[in-house]
């Protein structure tokens, strides 16, 4: 699993659906979450996790997704297995492990060294912990 810390920039709520908007190292990214505990306020700062295998990779992307969060990332490695794979790729200086299939990273040619973008839905990010009140 994927964890790394962020602060609570934007709350907005209707009813029990709440849109979290987070600043990650001067990168926005949102969540969406039926339950938000109450200690959790706008400047908060969290560990926000993420399976790897919630993480969505594509190479040379060109166009209009409806994944809320996009991050630009250079592949640091590549363990290619027989049916899956396991990319690290670095975001500012933090490190994602993404797991797609081993047919999709030899049909994207993704190599060590290669930009990429991960693309992880709002629905799949989830706080961790609460770092401070």
């Amino acid at each position: 699993m994927n964890k790394f810390t962020a602060t609570v920039k934007e709350i907005q709520s209707n009813n029990s659906l709440n849109i979290v908007s987070f600043d990650f190292n001067g990168l926005e990214l949102s969540m969406m979450s039926l339950d938000l505990d109450s200690s959790i306020h706008i400047g908060s700062k969290v560990k926000l996790g993420v399976k790897s295998t919630s993480i969505a990779v594509a190479k040379e992307f060109n166009g209009v997704i409806s994944y809320s969060n996009q991050l630009n990332a250079v592949v640091k490695t590549l363990d290619d297995g027989k049916l899956l794979s396991s990319i690290n790729a670095e975001v500012n200086s933090s490190l994602f492990e993404a797991i797609i299939t081993s047919k999709s990273v030899n049909r994207m040619n993704v190599k060590v060294g290669d930009s990429v973008t991960l693309f992880i839905k709002a629905s799949e990010l989830f706080i961790v912990e609460v770092c401070n009140d």
